[in-house]
């Protein structure tokens, strides 16, 4: 590093440093400003657009219930599908498509909900639905797909009674009796899924005398 022996050589070096360099730090400060104050505008945009999405998402769900509330509640799932809010929305519409039973709008609900979530969790608890709005469409090898896609390991009690039922409807005994085993493997305690492997052989004889 150069070294200067008098203030007056310090003070010539650094009026020639400016020179060579002032407009370039000039500009490059104002750029650093610009920037500063860009960025706290582009958050104070983002808090704004924040803060009206999450108006109109609880203005959605609010009004769901009335006449025209499901198709509003769609339409802002489609517009903010980019948002966690447009999942939320897409599971309650869903819900309620069910209670309609008009499952094929459950289904597409359910399907926009997977494609958008934000994570592996909600993506599972929105396929865990999905699969049993596929299976009451009759649509049991779809079902199945979706369940097989299922990441979550919590949800594999879910994913086995889901499959049970299908072989159930299916008549697959077999395979569902080794679903509904395989629940009570992990909750001992489910009443529900007992009841249902009890009743296994109850209905494979039903089909067995049927078939005769």
């Amino acid at each position: 590093m150069e070294r200067y022996e008098t203030e007056e050589q310090q003070v010539e070096a650094i009026k020639g440093f400016w020179k060579e360099n002032g407009t370039a730090i000039i500009v490059g400060a104002v750029i650093g400003l610009a920037g500063l104050f860009g960025w706290q505008k582009y958050n104070d945009s983002v808090i704004e657009a924040k803060e009206t999405q999450s108006m109109a998402f609880q203005s959605a769900l609010e009004g769901i219930d009335s006449e025209d509330g499901l198709s509003k509640a769609t339409a802002f799932a489609k517009e903010n599908s980019d948002s966690g809010y447009a999942v939320l929305t897409n599971l309650v519409a869903a819900q309620k498509s069910v209670e309609q039973s008009d499952f094929e709008a459950a289904k597409t609900h359910l399907n926009m909900a997977v494609k958008n979530s934000p994570s592996d969790a909600i993506a599972d608890l929105a396929k865990i639905r999905l699969a049993r709005v596929e299976n009451k469409l009759g649509d049991t090898a779809g079902a199945l797909k979706t369940l097989d896609s299922v990441v979550s390991a919590s949800f594999s009690d879910q994913v086995q009674e889901i499959k049970g039922d299908i072989y159930v409807a299916t008549k697959e005994f077999d395979k569902a009796k080794e679903a509904y085993t395989a629940v009570l493997a992990e909750e001992p305690l489910n009443r529900i899924v007992e009841m249902k492997l009890s009743n296994l052989n109850f209905a494979a004889t039903e089909v067995t005398g049927a078939a005769q």
